[in-house]
């Protein structure tokens, strides 16, 4: 896509599931990247195996030494910063019964650690033509979800932050944008289906009317369009990556009608 070769991306998650199809597809179009995570081990080895393009920064998101470090070792490392990609997030939700501990710590990583990020990438991100900032929603942001409470509360408040990002950072050419991923064959749910992959793909049919899981290239890929220059007009927007599942509702793959009429005849 136009305007990626030679810009330089940092990618908080950047080493593992959706932020690794993230990262890969970034050095595939051209961009440098500074992966950024928690795992020092995983992230090291993705580096080496990316080449050049890649380097790697140890970050908790929670730290803001952590943050100062990656920035100033991105510009070191690659000489700019043009796109700050947020995909780390943190999934510590027990619904209900969260703690506070639990709370504060999705808090202070999936919302207030991104928004640091980009205030201190901020300078760099005014030096570069076609800078752009992708925070990652979740289809989880807009509608209620049984038993769970802190991530998706979390992640309807970085939907609101992108939009407050888009306008304040538009003076400066600055386009901020939302992914909302479906539910995408992942880390999370290889573990929920103990690595089954047709599972994952009867259950989500119900859910997103293209009939599978969303596959995490599929998501890498939204990410290249919206940092091109393609998507050059495109700010305060949420781009679904969902297979139709914003679309369906509640209704899921059966109108609530038909099934009554269905449960009418078995009961005869």
């Amino acid at each position: 896509m136009r305007g990626l070769q030679g810009k330089v991306a940092i990618v908080t998650g950047g080493a593992a599931s959706i932020g690794e199809a993230v990262s890969r597809a970034l050095v595939n179009a051209g961009v440098k990247v500074m992966i950024a995570a928690r795992s020092a081990d995983v992230g090291t080895a993705l580096a080496a195996e990316l080449g050049e393009q890649a380097a790697f920064t140890a970050t908790d998101l929670q730290q803001d030494s952590d943050i100062r470090k990656l920035v100033s070792t991105t510009v070191e490392s690659f000489g700019q910063i043009d796109f700050i990609i947020n995909v780390a997030a943190l999934y510590a939700d027990d619904g209900m019964n969260s703690t506070r501990e639990q709370w504060r710590d999705t808090f202070d990583t999936n919302i207030n650690g991104h928004a640091i990020l980009v205030r201190e990438a901020y300078p760099h991100l005014c030096k570069s033509e076609g800078a752009a900032v992708v925070n990652f929603g979740s289809i989880s942001s807009n509608i209620a979800q049984a038993d769970r409470w802190t991530y998706p509360v979390s992640k309807a408040a970085i939907h609101q932050l992108t939009r407050n990002m888009a306008l304040d950072l538009a003076k400066d050419k600055i386009r901020a944008n939302t992914i909302m991923a479906g539910i995408t064959w992942s880390v999370p749910v290889a573990g929920l289906t103990e690595n089954n992959r047709d599972i994952a793909d009867q259950v989500c049919a119900n859910y997103q009317p293209l009939g599978r899981v969303v596959e995490a290239e599929e998501v890498a890929d939204a990410v290249l369009f919206l940092c091109s220059d393609l998507a050059s007009f495109i700010t305060g927007a949420e781009l679904p990556v969902d297979g139709g599942y914003s679309a369906l509702g509640p209704e899921a793959a059966e109108s609530c009608m038909v099934a009554m009429m269905r449960a009418v005849e078995a009961a005869k």
